[in-house]
């Protein structure tokens, strides 16, 4: 890509200030300023830059548990789960509700958490995984079940600097499952798992049924990766 003619190219960008706001949650917010300096050495106004930080750790894995059907089909995990911000975080009315539209609490996802401190490479993005299908789906599977979907992605560059890695297992439909164990939090209550046909959780994202942009994303690269 080129830069647009007559802006000068961004070189650098000079950090004034920089304050930690609300450490000790789980999330902190980052509140900067910062200079734009320029290919012509000229500066920009300091202006502010707010983004949040993730002490137990900053990426996460996403991770596509899928299974085929008899008749040759593929079926995917997904799991409703409590999603508080989805409903607190939008404001009352909700503007972009249809009317008669009730707030919403839950969300369809598949499995997907933390990577945490230490788990550093490959090896330790694949033993999240495993980690998560089993907290997640009540799943053992082994570090070999564990197959890359393609490079990362940046989630939300203008709020996070997390990084999705994105990965799928498959399982025997006959593989015992147990309950899953969650990961203690609140916030894991009540949640439950559903197997869906690959094409139609893609085609109720499209819908807008399931609103989650990173299983979306990952359903569609499964199966681009099972297409070939």
């Amino acid at each position: 890509m080129t830069e647009p003619a007559g802006e000068p190219a961004v070189t650098a960008v000079e950090v004034v200030t920089d304050q930690a706001l609300g450490a000790g949650g789980f999330l902190t917010l980052r509140r900067t300023r910062l200079v734009n300096l320029r290919a012509d050495g000229t500066r920009s106004s300091p202006y502010p830059c707010d983004f949040v930080t993730r002490d137990v750790g900053i990426d996460a894995v996403v991770v596509v548990v899928w299974r085929r059907r008899g008749d040759g089909g593929v079926d995917v995990l997904l799991r409703r789960g409590l999603r508080p911000p989805l409903a607190l975080g939008r404001g009352q009315p909700d503007p972009a509700a249809r009317p008669g539209e009730a707030p919403r609490w839950w969300s369809d996802e598949v499995v997907a958490g933390i990577v945490e401190r230490g788990e550093h490479g490959e090896a330790g993005l694949v033993a999240r995984a495993q980690a998560e299908v089993a907290e997640e789906a009540g799943l053992t599977v082994a570090a070999s079940a564990v197959v890359r979907l393609g490079a990362a992605v940046d989630s939300s560059p203008g709020l996070i600097a997390e990084a999705l890695h994105l990965f799928a297992v498959e399982v025997d439909p006959s593989t015992p499952a147990r309950a899953p164990a969650g990961d203690g939090s609140p916030m894991e209550e009540g949640a439950t798992l559903r197997w869906h046909g690959l094409d139609q959780a893609i085609a109720a994202a499209v819908a807008g049924a399931l609103r989650d942009c990173k299983s979306e994303l990952a359903l569609r690269r499964l199966r681009d990766h099972l297409a070939g």
